[in-house]
This record gives structure tokens, C-alpha cells and sequence, in this order.
């Protein structure tokens, strides 16, 4: 038999009530993160560039420790981290084969640099651990208030450049030869892209990222090829593996990002087969499948 005491880690719910109360700043936290996350997941998707996410989180790891190191504000050096590892990307990786050297080079740095100063931190564990797969209750008001900031920039930025954007990830060809700026978007861009994350490692730390930055869009287009049908639902796929997580890992002594990103898989896993499926129809004549897109020709 298994140990109940395993099941009672993951999911307990004894004195729910009284816990929910006080995760108000992480919920809300967690809803805008899905916005935001969402949002940026479709750019990310669209642009062939969730590498890319990995490698700024792993800056923004070795930013948001080194701050602790020397206690120092979490959430500027996670922010510095990130900005600094969007920039370098973004100025020095503009052929692909570029950006993935580049980013193949940061992301062991990155990473050993977090490692060493983790080492070097003599404070609580329970610090250093959160920065790796995220802390439910670490999300105080000052932390808050840098979190709704960074998001509210992210959120202008992205209005502001949304359209040429779109345009340049769809055919950045097409859109330089119509004089669109498609390196400076670009640089715009990673900007966004390293605030979002930095936002993220916050949430459900700098291992798991791609759950919030990623996979919503990677769902979305599963299901659809309508650009602002994949937005609105990459938003909601976001903001409910997030908030969702949240609450299920409410009360239990479980990080939170396990169940962040099996929410996130779960969505993806369904879009996917639901996807495949509408692909095909029955064809009573054979018994067989055929692609939808033939059924009318």
C-alpha cells in the first residue's frame, strides 16, 4: 500500500478556508502573470524562440541569487539578470544560428553562476529553493507592487508595438522590405520577453518558466489558426495553470511549480489530441480518415 502520508503532501485540504485568506498578493500575482505570460507566449511561440526563454531564466536565476547573496532586492537582480541576458540575445543573436550559440553559451553560465552564489548564501534554504521552482507565500506587498509594476510596462510595451510585431514574426522579410523595424521590434521584444520572465521566476522559479512563457500559445495553436483566437486562449491557459496551481498547491508542502506545470501539460495534452482530431473526419464511404481541408474540394 502507499504511504498516505505522501498524498496528504500533495493535496490537502484542512483548513483551506483560513490558508486561502492568506495567498491573497499570490493570486492576484498569479492572475497577472497569465495575463502577461500569455500575451508574450504567443510572440514566443510565433518567433520560434522558447531556447531563448530558458536561457534568460537561467540569468535571471543567477541574478535573483546573487542578490540574495549579498541581500540585496530579489526582484531587481532577478529583473537585472533577465533584461541583461534579453539584451545580449537580442543585439548579438540576429541569424538563428547566432542566437541559439549565444544562448547555448549563456545558459550554463547562467546556471553555474546561480549554483555558486546559492552556495555562498548562509541564509534560510527554503530562500534558495524558492528561486529555483517558486514559493506560494513569498509574494508579499512590496513584491507585489514590482510585480503589477513590471507587468503594467510589459502591458504598454506590447500595445504599443503589437501590430508591426506580429507582422515581423510572421514574415520579417516581408516586413523590413515595407520598412517595418524589424531589428529594433526585435530588441523591443527581448526586453518584454526578459521582464515576463523575471516576473515568472518569482512565481514558479527559474526552472519551470517555460510552463507560464511557453506552452499556453504551443496549446492554443493546436487548436486553432486564428491569431486573435490563439491570444485570447493562450491568456486563459496561462492564468489557469497559474491561479490554478496556486490553489491545488495551497496547504500542502509542495512547491507550487509542479502543479503549475501539470496544469499547463494537461492543457496542452488535451488541446493536442483535440487538435489531431479535428484534422480528420470520418469518411463513411471506407470507413477511414481524411483531412478536413480535402472535404470540400
Amino acid at each position: 500500500m502507499s504511504d498516505p502520508g505522501i498524498w496528504r503532501q500533495v493535496v490537502n485540504f484542512e483548513d483551506y478556508g483560513q490558508l486561502l485568506a492568506l495567498v491573497h498578493n499570490s493570486l492576484l500575482a498569479g492572475a497577472v502573470l497569465g495575463l502577461v505570460g500569455g500575451l508574450v507566449s504567443t510572440f514566443v511561440m510565433m518567433r520560434d524562440m522558447p531556447f531563448a526563454v530558458h536561457s534568460i531564466s537561467e540569468l535571471s536565476f543567477a541574478g535573483a541569487s546573487g542578490a540574495l547573496l549579498i541581500g540585496a532586492n530579489v526582484v531587481v537582480g532577478s529583473l537585472t539578470g533577465s533584461v541583461l541576458a534579453a539584451l545580449v540575445v537580442g543585439l548579438l543573436g540576429s541569424r538563428a544560428r547566432d542566437r541559439n550559440s549565444i544562448i547555448g553559451v549563456l545558459m550554463p553560465f547562467g546556471l553555474g553562476l546561480g549554483v555558486l552564489f546559492l552556495a555562498l548564501y548562509k541564509g534560510r534554504s527554503a530562500n534558495r529553493f524558492g528561486l529555483l521552482t517558486g514559493q506560494i507565500v513569498a509574494v508579499d506587498t512590496p513584491r507585489l507592487s514590482w510585480l503589477l509594476g513590471t507587468s503594467a510596462v510589459v502591458l504598454l510595451g506590447l500595445a504599443v508595438v503589437w501590430r508591426p510585431l506580429a507582422f515581423a514574426s510572421t514574415d520579417p522579410e516581408l516586413a523590413a522590405a515595407r520598412g517595418v523595424p524589424v531589428a529594433a521590434l526585435s530588441s523591443v521584444f527581448m526586453v518584454l520577453l526578459g521582464l515576463t520572465v523575471a516576473m515568472s521566476v518569482q512565481i514558479v522559479g527559474a526552472l519551470l518558466v517555460l510552463s507560464v512563457v511557453c506552452t499556453p500559445a504551443a496549446a492554443a495553436m493546436r487548436i486553432t489558426a486564428s491569431p486573435p483566437l490563439v491570444t485570447a486562449l493562450s491568456v486563459v491557459f496561462a492564468v489557469g495553470s497559474v491561479v490554478g496551481g496556486i490553489l491545488l498547491s495551497l496547504g500542502s508542502s509542495i512547491p507550487i511549480s509542479p502543479y503549475v506545470t501539470t496544469i499547463s501539460f494537461l492543457i496542452y495534452l488535451g488541446c493536442r489530441i483535440a487538435g489531431t482530431r479535428r484534422r480528420f473526419v470520418h469518411n463513411d464511404g471506407d470507413g477511414g480518415y481524411q483531412p478536413i481541408s480535402n472535404v470540400h474540394s
